[in-house]
């Protein structure tokens, strides 16, 4: 099958626009890869940052003000954009094969495109809930999963299947939205599998963000394992069913199948193992980072690691294709992560250590608006 677009002899694709391939596609636009025709494969053009979209929900930020415009670094860079998402790899030819049907040919590929949501064990999700991830599908069936809650004069139960940051500042922001919308016919619940939310945080940050869930009406509904989902009733290993009329899931990561079905070395989850240089153990002329690869140091799936892999990735694709040394990288052992709770309230936590209050919301806000003006975007 041939390309859409000829290339050069030398060819860079960057499947998929997450947060690590944002920083490569700045660094590429300030100084291009001499000699190399690069491709950035992704089905979206612009990519919303993860740690805003609850600010979104809330009503804080304009959608835009939550997006970084990929085709716009692209351009800049002047870099080929294939608006569609990757599907398979030939590493013997160095193809990347497209849904749409081309293929882009590649001598150096680097890999970010994100998780999948983790459906797989949750018989049903997929059709009586609204997974989290993809982000944009998400935002797009957003608006009419509001309206029902606006049309609704009796009660409107909305359950939220995961109790990580991502499902609890869901469940903050949503519950905000409605103070601020007007529906106080919308209850909401959150399950999770621990007996306090937020697993992996201190306990003491646990223990703060059950108590707001309280103080907010959203109830908490802990040590539940979900088995299945049918149309009005999330199922449990132990305990009656969970009524709904409307659910959210947001169950963590999961790796997409291509990775191993194409070779690659993979972790017991899919997600495609790399060393410290950010390249595949298999493949060196393959690189992965963000929620996709499984560093050589083991980290949680998080957006903070995405983040922070970015300059080492953009720094060791530029000296792979240059023929210059690599840079070996050990993401931090402890991060800081920044909770939002719906009003300009957030928690804060780092290693043992944890806070919480206005003063963290804005300093949330301040780091987040500062990332995306560094990429083109003035919130």
């Amino acid at each position: 099958m041939e390309d859409k677009h000829p290339t050069p002899d030398r060819s860079v694709v960057l499947l998929g626009g997450g947060h690590a391939h944002v920083k490569v596609l700045a660094d590429l636009a300030e100084r291009p890869l001499a000699g190399w025709q690069v491709h950035l494969v992704t089905p979206y053009r612009r990519q919303i940052y993860s740690g805003m979209l609850p600010g979104w929900i809330a009503g804080h930020y304009p959608i835009d003000a939550c997006a970084i415009a990929l085709d716009r670094l692209a351009a800049a860079a002047g870099i080929t954009l294939h608006e569609t998402s990757g599907s398979a790899l030939d590493l013997a030819q160095g193809r990347v094969h497209c849904a749409d049907g081309s293929s882009v040919r590649f001598d150096q590929l680097s890999i970010d495109t994100g998780p999948m949501p983790a459906l797989q064990g949750l018989p049903g999700s997929a059709e009586h809930a609204l997974p989290v991830r993809p982000i944009e599908r998400f935002i797009a069936a957003w608006p009419a999963m509001a309206q029902r809650f606006t049309g609704q004069r009796q009660r409107f139960d909305l359950a939220i299947l995961g109790a990580g940051a991502a499902g609890i500042e869901l469940a903050f922001a949503i519950q905000y939205r409605a103070r601020i919308e007007g529906w106080p016919q919308l209850r909401i619940t959150v399950v999770g599998s621990d007996a306090l939310p937020l697993p992996g945080t201190p306990a003491a940050t646990r223990r703060h963000a059950a108590a707001l869930l309280g103080q907010r009406g959203i109830t908490w509904m802990g040590q539940r394992r979900a088995t299945h989902l049918t149309a009005e009733a999330m199922h449990f290993e132990q305990g009656a069913p969970l009524h709904f009329d409307a659910a959210l899931v947001s169950t963590g990561a999961a790796a997409p199948a291509w990775p191993a079905a194409s070779g690659l070395a993979t972790d017991a989850g899919g997600f495609i193992r790399v060393r410290p240089t950010l390249q595949s153990v298999s493949h060196p002329q393959v690189f992965a980072a963000g929620d996709v690869a499984a560093y050589a140091q083991p980290r949680p799936k998080s957006g903070v690691y995405a983040v922070r892999a970015g300059p080492v990735l953009a720094h060791n694709l530029r000296a792979a294709c240059e023929g210059q040394p690599l840079q070996s990288w050990t993401p931090q052992a402890r991060a800081l992560y920044l909770i939002s709770t719906g009003e300009r309230h957030a928690l804060a936590t780092w290693g043992r250590w944890s806070w919480g209050g206005a003063w963290v919301w804005r300093w949330k806000d301040r780091i987040d608006r500062q990332f995306m003006r560094r990429f083109g975007t003035a919130a």
